[in-house]
């Protein structure tokens, strides 16, 4: 998910743009003694993405300057996953990270390919189902996932937005916070991903999937990292019959006959409407994705017609 960028100062040192996070790449990889002549810039959205020519190393710089205790969890989370062999994105072994430049915090990861190649949800039911039986390990430190609060933040910050719309979000999260407080998990309590979708799944320029994103691992009902998929099949026909069904045969266990999943897809998605909605100020294409979704939450009806974003 990522959006344009509005070129802004972000509470960073520098202004968010191509020009103004160059000298921010030079001197963190000057730092790290890479070489960063010739990076090229893949994405300005959420985070800029660089890859350098130099090495197979992707140079990766978040637009929220308070995220740097965020990306040393990542960093470590990377670190423990290649200690126990698993299919995920790895970080320089000997680059000390994440490194604070210009008030920009900058992360360090092996490059996965050279273009971007998705992998299978049957791939990335079979890493869920793995990563799933894992014991977390205390010195990762990892957060209890709190979809609830997180919601309440997203909308709190939320401009650009109508009264109208925010007064309908608002009212809808407090109708789930209800809901989701009665819910009986039934998959173990134990660590997740926290955004596992087919987005987040890449082919290694070796052939095998890797999960990529490790930003979000927490601690969480199992059901979270299941959502996704369910839902973008179910509502918005993104995956086919066949490939959900090849999910649930791979992962062992179908959500949709959970009896929470409503209420678990009905949050999840409220969460993507309001990230959206973070959006609209910078993004003409976001404006009316945000406009097509919400209209489909208060009608129920068109979301068939939402495209990913």
């Amino acid at each position: 998910m990522i959006s344009g960028s509005s070129g802004g100062p972000d509470g960073g040192g520098t202004e968010f743009t191509a020009e103004g996070l160059e000298p921010v790449v030079q001197e963190a990889c000057a730092t790290a003694g890479l070489d960063s002549r010739g990076a090229e810039l893949l994405r300005l959205g959420s985070n800029a993405v660089y890859r350098l020519a130099s090495l197979p190393v992707i140079v990766r710089i978040a637009r929220d300057p308070s995220v740097r205790a965020e990306m040393e969890r990542a960093v470590g989370v990377a670190r423990w996953l290649e200690t126990q062999d698993f299919p995920a994105m790895r970080v320089p072994a000997s680059t000390a990270q994440p490194l604070v430049i210009a008030g920009r915090v900058v992360t360090f990861w092996e490059s996965v390919q050279e273009r971007e190649e998705y992998a299978t949800v049957a791939e990335l039911a079979d890493l869920l189902r793995r990563l799933h039986w894992f014991e977390e390990p205390e010195s990762l430190g990892l957060p209890y996932f709190d979809p609830l609060a997180k919601v309440a933040a997203s909308l709190e910050g939320l401009a650009g937005i109508s009264d109208e719309d925010r007064t309908f979000l608002d009212e809808r999260a407090a109708r789930l916070a209800k809901e989701y407080d009665r819910l009986d998990f039934v998959l173990p309590f134990g660590m997740i991903h926290g955004d596992a979708s087919i987005g987040n799944i890449l082919r290694h320029r070796d052939g095998h999937a890797v999960l990529i994103d490790l930003d979000g691992f927490a601690l969480a009902p199992r059901e979270w990292d299941l959502i996704q998929t369910a839902m973008f099949y179910d509502r918005y026909g993104w995956h086919t019959k066949a490939e959900y069904a090849d999910f649930v045969h791979r992962y062992g266990f179908d959500l949709m006959n959970w009896p929470g999943y409503e209420t678990l897809a009905d949050l999840r998605e409220l969460m993507m409407v309001a990230w959206l909605g973070h959006q609209v100020t910078t993004s003409d294409s976001a404006s009316a994705e945000f406009a097509r979704r919400v209209r489909s939450l208060r009608t129920g009806e068109g979301r068939d017609e939402w495209g990913p974003f």
